[in-house]
């Protein structure tokens, strides 16, 4: 089992950067790939990044490309999120997930954290 607990989200103003944490207990984190997920208020839960067992394969969500690096670091259990340009619409609480597979579906994702939030002011 994996339990996952986020960090370093916050209010930041349009244009500035974040960089979220996730860390894992367990001694088989390096066993699971790991991916963000956000959920705005009254919208679904929706795939922002995904990082493969040794970092070798990342994903991005259109919305986050160009603007996002996901991390791992498999010797400390943590896997990271930098983002940067934030935008307002980037506004939601941000998930950290790690399942058997680096894909966007939420459902291959096994164990979750319980977030943290990320809101950008105009």
């Amino acid at each position: 089992q994996v339990q996952l607990v986020e960090s370093g989200g916050g209010l930041v103003q349009a244009g500035g950067s974040l960089r979220l944490s996730c860390a894992a207990s367990g001694r088989t984190f390096s066993s699971y790939a790991m991916g963000w997920f956000r959920q705005a208020p009254g919208k679904e839960r929706e795939f922002v990044a995904t990082i493969s067992l040794n970092s070798g394969s990342r994903s991005y969500a259109d919305s986050v490309k160009g603007r996002s690096y996901i991390s791992r670091d498999n010797a400390k259990n943590m896997v990271y999120l930098q983002m940067n340009s934030l935008k307002p619409e980037d506004t939601a609480v941000y998930y950290c997930a790690a399942g058997h597979r680096a894909v966007v579906d939420t459902t291959a994702y096994v164990y979750w954290g319980q977030g943290t939030q990320v809101t950008v002011s105009s």
